[in-house]
C-alpha cells in the first residue's frame, strides 16, 4: 500500500540537505507544514523505528499496523454523526470550527521503508485527535505545546526544533504564558499519557471523551 504520493529516494548529503533547508525554512516560519513534515521525515527515522517496534507489541498498534487505517474524509466522516458527548463529535467539532480537513495532511515523501512512511503517516495524521484530546488550540502556544507531548512521546527532533522556532516567535506575554503554564503542564502530559502512537482512535469515536481521557491518562491543557 502506497502512503500519500510519489516517495523521493535521497542519498546521504541529499537528506542532509533537505533536513537543514527545512529547519531553516520552518524555524522561520513554524506554520509551514510542508516544511515540517520533510524535517520530520529525513530527521526522525530512528524515532520512527522505535515506534515501530512498540506498536508492533501492542494489540491496538499492531492492528493498526495490519489495517493501516487512514484518517482521511471517507473514513472518519461519520465521527461528525455521533453524540454530543463523545470523543468522534469532540474531534468533528474541533475540525468543522476551523474549517479544517482530514484530507489536508501533506504526503510522505521521504520515507523509502514502506512500514516506516506508514508510521510517519499515521503519526502525521492522528496529529488532530490529540489537539481535540488534550483540548489544545491551534495556535502558536497550542502548537508549541503539542510539539513538547510528541516529542516526549516519539523523541523526534523535528518536535524539539518546532518548539524552538515557535517560541521564537513567541511576544514576552506569550512566553511568560507558555514557559509558567504550557511547558510544564505538557512535559507532564506527555509522560503521563499512555503511547499515544498504540491507539487506534477510530475504533473509540464512539466513546464518552471524558471516559477516554481517563482510561488513556490525557489531562486536558490549562485554559488560556
Amino acid at each position: 500500500m502506497m502512503i500519500g504520493g510519489a516517495r523521493v529516494r535521497l542519498n546521504v548529503w541529499q537528506q542532509a540537505a533537505v533536513a537543514m533547508g527545512s529547519a531553516i525554512g520552518a524555524l522561520m516560519d513554524p506554520r509551514r507544514a510542508d516544511l515540517i513534515a520533510a524535517l520530520g521525515e529525513t530527521t526522525g527515522k530512528p524515532a520512527f523505528e522505535r515506534v515501530l517496534e512498540r506498536m508492533k507489541k501492542s494489540s491496538e498498534g499492531h492492528a493498526i499496523l495490519l489495517e493501516r487505517p487512514r484518517v482521511i474524509s471517507a473514513r472518519v466522516g461519520h465521527a461528525w454523526d455521533m453524540p454530543a458527548n463523545t470523543f468522534g463529535a469532540a474531534y468533528a467539532k474541533f475540525m468543522g470550527s476551523r474549517n479544517f480537513s482530514p484530507d489536508d495532511r501533506p504526503p510522505v515523501r521521504f520515507m523509502e521503508i514502506d512500514e516506516l512512511a506508514y508510521v510517519a503517516m499515521r503519526a502525521r495524521e492522528v496529529h488532530d485527535f490529540w489537539h481535540t484530546l488534550f483540548n489544545l488550540p491551534t495556535d502558536l502556544i497550542g502548537e508549541s505545546a503539542l510539539k513538547v507531548i510528541e516529542f516526549e512521546q516519539m523523541l523526534l527532533p523535528m518536535c524539539l526544533l518546532s518548539v524552538i522556532g515557535g517560541t521564537a516567535r513567541f511576544s514576552e506575554k506569550q512566553r511568560a504564558l507558555f514557559f509558567q503554564h504550557y511547558f510544564p503542564w505538557a512535559t507532564r502530559a506527555g509522560i503521563r499519557c499512555t503511547d499515544l502512537m498504540c491507539i487506534y482512535y477510530e475504533q473509540h469515536f464512539h466513546e464518552d471523551l471524558d471516559d477516554v481521557r481517563r482510561k488513556w491518562g490525557i489531562v486536558p491543557a490549562p485554559p488560556q
